[in-house]
């Protein structure tokens, strides 16, 4: 075994986050971002929520082996530099393309209005596949994402010198937190979807494994942010892309 303990990270909000809430509050089809979306860099609210992540982060600075891992988007990538200089220990990143977002293929940059719109037979299908399996042109479904991070566990666990107590951190995304806690908890389509339903996953929120005995591992919190709480930063929950029904 050669990390311990499993934290995930989603990235502060983005200048993509708000501009799909102003997008939505005006009923408008499509987000305006003149940025492609692995450039998308942090608004000043995800900065402040990055600063305040360093509170979280402290518990992580012990001593013991620490590693880093972050999606390659940009906000992402910013979302661990912030945190780790606010929290007094600025740590090499290992960027990998498997925690990138899902792709969205012709869908990107539109609201749920504007798939509905523009693409009325490709919001049927969404609706008739569900969000799991529903796969856009040029995209992704969310079972595409999960072979991914299953290749991703599986070189986790083969980490040459690596100590039994070491901890992983891992910069993501909303979609890549619950896909996490889809394979580490062997959850079944409806169950991933009901939580990303009723708790969807906060910037900079902490979710966290820990190896159990039987090294299977254990969720020991979900979607904490009480690192902003304390600091008095903002709490943001931005959907990370159009809403899509569960299906039939």
């Amino acid at each position: 075994m050669a990390v311990s303990e499993l934290w995930l990270i989603r990235h502060g909000e983005s200048t993509g986050n708000a501009a799909a809430a102003a997008a939505n509050a005006a009923s408008a089809e499509v987000i305006v971002i003149d940025k492609r979306d692995a450039d998308v860099p942090l608004s000043p609210v995800g900065v402040q929520q990055g600063e305040a992540l360093g509170v979280g982060l402290r518990p992580l600075l012990d001593g013991r082996p620490l590693l880093l891992w972050s999606s390659p988007y940009v906000r992402a990538v910013q979302t661990a530099e912030v945190s780790f200089a606010a929290a007094g220990s600025p740590q090499p990143i290992a960027v990998d393309e498997r925690l990138r977002d899902r792709e969205l293929g012709i869908l990107d940059l539109l609201t749920t209005k504007g798939v509905a719109n523009r693409y009325p037979i490709e919001a049927e299908r969404r609706r008739w596949l569900g969000k799991f399996y529903h796969r856009p042109p040029g995209g992704e479904s969310w079972a595409d994402v999960v072979l991914r991070l299953r290749s991703f566990l599986r070189d986790l666990e083969q980490i040459p010198g690596v100590p039994d107590d070491a901890r992983a951190v891992i910069i993501c995304h909303d979609a890549i937190v619950l896909l996490f806690r889809y394979v580490l908890q062997q959850l079944s389509e409806a169950q991933v979807l009901d939580i990303g339903a009723t708790e969807p996953v906060r910037n900079v929120s902490i979710t966290q494994f820990d190896r159990g005995n039987d090294g299977r591992w254990q969720l020991t919190r979900y979607n904490d942010v009480s690192h902003l709480e304390q600091a008095g930063a903002p709490i943001t929950e931005h959907g990370g892309e159009v809403d899509v029904p569960t299906g039939r």
